[in-house]
């Protein structure tokens, strides 16, 4: 269910951080989108969620960014919000044992 991991900037008045994990997991917990994609979402950590195939880093970013700024928490100003993939490195060619 939770096929990759997002790395989550909020940007305010150009200031750049790790989204704080309560942020996160108020939005996911109330996301009122009414959007299916983000069904399958879990924080984890400042500036970390593991979601579904079904969002992308883009639209969780918007998503997110819109709420925040009607939230207040860009303190009068728009939040902005950057997500991307956590890029794992690939695991070593392992060959399955009997």
């Amino acid at each position: 269910m939770y096929a990759q991991t997002f790395l989550v900037d909020v940007v305010i008045r150009g200031q750049r951080r790790a989204c704080p994990l309560e942020w996160l997991d108020q939005f996911c917990m109330r996301n009122f989108t009414n959007s299916a994609e983000f069904d399958d979402t879990l924080p984890r950590a400042d500036g970390r969620i593991e979601a579904s195939f079904r969002l992308t880093p883009e639209r969780f970013a918007e998503a997110l960014a819109l709420w925040l700024t009607q939230r207040g928490k860009g303190e009068g100003q728009p939040v902005n919000v950057e997500a991307r993939l956590e890029r794992v490195a690939p695991e070593r060619n392992q060959i399955p044992t009997r």
